[in-house]
């Protein structure tokens, strides 16, 4: 679905990603972890142009994507979930759901909102209300009930469940086991190993903007393991 070859990228003058090497299978959920500062977000936003003087190969789907704007990526199927939710704060629960539908049809827009809901009951229930006056949880999942509505082939999730409360943060990984049973391929960046080593089938450690380790949900949490270690666990 999405390979990173040799990728180096930063921000003006200042590199952050270094010949960042990643291979994100179709149908599969990946996680990337490491230490804060490390380029987790940095790799988010070069799959989608953000960052300058990018070179290397990303490519997706067998189609190399340096250089296409935010947009282009975007319809070809790539939706995000970023850090900090970034919802509309003065449109409704469901204003903000249809905003970013790619439905042609209000039937189908429908059906779509219908969905995040049952998957997000909480959403219904605050359907009418204004995003600004959701709990910081709510906002969450609205966040990703947008990023569904655009009907993803590749959906990214950064920090989906940081500083939640550990019932809101039940739910949204309780979806993403439902989304990963749908086959959707899913990319994480979270810090909770216990969640991700049940619903990712490969994880990946960056470390100073590069590839540090990848391997299986057993190899992550091995106490005497390589990953524990560069995780400072």
């Amino acid at each position: 679905m999405l390979i990173f070859d040799k990728v180096s990228a930063g921000y003006g003058q200042s590199p952050v990603l270094f010949s960042l090497n990643l291979d994100l299978p179709s149908g599969a959920v990946s996680t990337l972890l490491g230490k804060n500062g490390m380029g987790k977000t940095t790799t988010v936003r070069t799959i989608f142009g953000l960052t300058s003087r990018i070179t290397g190969d990303i490519v997706l789907n067998g189609r190399r994507i340096n250089g296409l704007a935010p947009h282009q990526i975007a319809r070809m199927g790539v939706a995000v979930v970023p850090e900090g939710r970034q919802v509309f704060p003065t449109l409704t629960v469901v204003e903000n759901l249809i905003a970013t539908s790619r439905d042609e049809t209000a039937r189908a827009r429908s059906a779509a909102v219908q969905a995040i809901f049952e998957m997000f009951p909480r959403l219904e229930e605050r359907k009418r209300s204004y995003a600004n006056l959701l709990s910081g949880g709510e906002q969450q999942m609205l966040a990703i009930g947008r990023a569904l509505m655009t009907r993803p082939r590749f959906l990214i999730l950064d920090e989906a469940t940081e500083g939640l409360a550990p019932t809101i943060r039940r739910e949204i990984w309780a979806a993403l086991r439902r989304l990963k049973e749908e086959h959707y391929t899913i990319l994480v960046i979270d810090k909770s190993l216990k969640p991700l080593s049940k619903l990712g089938d490969r994880h990946n450690i960056i470390r100073k903007g590069e590839l540090a380790w990848s391997g299986t949900s057993d190899e992550l949490m091995r106490p005497d393991g390589e990953a524990m270690r560069l995780l400072g666990v």
